[in-house]
């Protein structure tokens, strides 16, 4: 008798899972309390990159005349129109989903998933009703939520949430962002290009202040963004807002989290915005899924607990996706792929995740995309590190695209040559991040790059240059 697997969570990681399983052999249930995609398909990942197509595109629009086109003055955004293209995008790649659950005899349930033991799951569906599935093994992937701040209700009006910002009919004349974290960096560039004056506000002392992302990565969003007039409040944060008047007072106030010897604290100040946009972390959908009861340990936050395996403490039981929280990766890409090793662990495997070279990118206006150890990381672990650093402007294509804003940063142990991590901010460096991903995977060296043959004219060949440099 095959294995029976019921995965509680419809998004990246739940569904990447689900699908493996099946192929594999096993019955699988999969159960999802909203839409199929997660907040990945539904509420992140694809509704930002949609909306930021179409913000891209208003943006070249108006610099037609740089390509020696006329035509260019008076376009404007037309909302409606862009959530509708939006909302299609979401509706065919959801439905493409929904056929591969039917393709590979997936059983789709709506409803909320509760844990009673790795034999049995409690759906409490839409409609009141209670059914109960048995199976062999359980794979949690209920993911994440918005962070509510108590000091800043949001009301899903004037203070919102990144949800609600994909959902605006219309353009807040002055935008707020409270946060410059990925999600914060990227809404502050769409909205200043769909016609928003906007300030982000961030408690620590750069722009994505990410462990991950290269201090230089940072400062070149940071002097794009003032290209842009997007107003920068670093270490500082959003002490509250007025919200009585036709205008939103929102007093800024010094950060807890910078020391004042490094950024000097300046006194309360208060400015005017039409909206306020919450953008300040991610919360766990751990809520009701009976954990306790089924044995399954979670920190003081709620995320839970997984080994390398993504076995929880519940024998039988496992975890995946964002619900593991900030102390993993949370990303969709990630979640996808320990959704096939709990898959592969649930049907009698031993596999174990490698995080050792995982891709990220950030979609702000140019693109960041990072991998391996920054600088400052390489440096800290003791490591014999050199660098080498290239401008984007130096590539013929990115010339010839008009894209000049980039750089790419290469980190390697000076006494191996390994490459120990890439960080590229420019147009499309979230599709060139893959190369160096897969040389930091078989744990390549510059001499291996530098031997590669990249073709011309390319923004791939930035990887080349730049990792020509080392011989300078």
């Amino acid at each position: 008798m095959s294995q029976r697997i019921t995965v509680i969570g419809g998004g990246p990681g739940g569904y990447t899972a689900a699908f493996a399983a099946a192929r594999a052999g096993a019955q699988v249930t999969l159960v999802e309390a909203g839409s199929l995609g997660g907040t990945c398909l539904n509420r992140g990942c694809i509704p930002t990159k949609t909306i930021k197509a179409s913000a891209d595109a208003l943006e070249t629009a108006r610099r037609l005349a740089e390509f020696g086109i006329s035509g260019g003055d008076g376009v404007r955004p037309d909302m409606p129109a862009i959530l509708a293209r939006k909302d299609k995008v979401v509706g065919i790649l959801r439905g493409g989903l929904e056929k591969t659950c039917a393709r590979l005899k997936v059983n789709l349930l709506q409803g909320r998933g509760e844990v009673v033991h790795a034999g049995l799951v409690r759906m409490h569906g839409r409609d009141g009703t209670i059914r109960e599935i048995e199976g062999d093994r359980v794979v949690i992937a209920t993911g994440s939520r918005c962070l509510d701040l108590p000091d800043l209700p949001v009301d899903h009006k004037r203070i919102i949430n990144s949800d609600d910002a994909l959902e605006l009919a219309a353009v807040p004349g002055r935008l707020v962002v409270a946060g410059g974290g990925v999600i914060g960096c990227e809404l502050a560039f769409i909205f200043q290009a769909l016609g928003s004056a906007v300030t982000v506000v961030e408690g620590l002392d750069r722009i994505l202040p990410v462990p991950s992302i290269d201090a230089d990565l940072s400062k070149l969003i940071q002097r794009e963004m003032k290209k842009r007039r997007i107003g920068c409040e670093l270490a500082r944060m959003v002490r509250g807002v007025d919200a009585s008047g036709p205008a939103l007072r929102v007093t800024l106030g010094p950060s807890p989290f910078v020391e004042e010897a490094a950024v000097p604290a300046r006194p309360e100040s208060v400015m005017e915005a039409d909206m306020v946009l919450v953008a300040v972390g991610r919360a766990p959908n751990t809520e009701a899924l009976g954990l306790s009861l089924a044995g399954v340990e979670t920190d003081r936050r709620g995320w839970i607990r997984v080994n390398r395996r993504m076995e929880t403490s519940a024998p039988g039981i496992y975890a995946i996706g964002d619900v593991l929280g900030p102390e993993r990766i949370m990303l969709a890409h990630v979640a996808a792929m320990e959704g096939m090793v709990a898959a592969r662990n649930c049907l009698g495997g031993a596999e174990e995740m490698d995080y050792s070279a995982v891709p990220a990118a950030v979609f702000t206006t140019p693109e960041v995309a990072t991998v391996g150890l920054t600088e400052a990381q390489a440096r800290e672990k003791g490591l014999n590190v050199a660098c080498s650093q290239s401008q984007f402007r130096e590539l013929g294509k990115a010339q010839a695209m008009g894209e000049l804003a980039g750089l790419f940063k290469l980190v390697t142990d000076a006494d191996t040559g390994r490459l120990l991590g890439a960080h590229l901010a420019g147009a499309h460096v979230s599709d060139i991040i893959a190369e160096p991903t897969l040389a930091l995977k078989l744990k390549a060296t510059a001499k291996d790059l530098a031997g590669t043959i990249h073709a011309h004219p390319t923004l791939a060949e930035g990887i080349f240059e730049t990792v020509h440099l080392f011989e300078d």
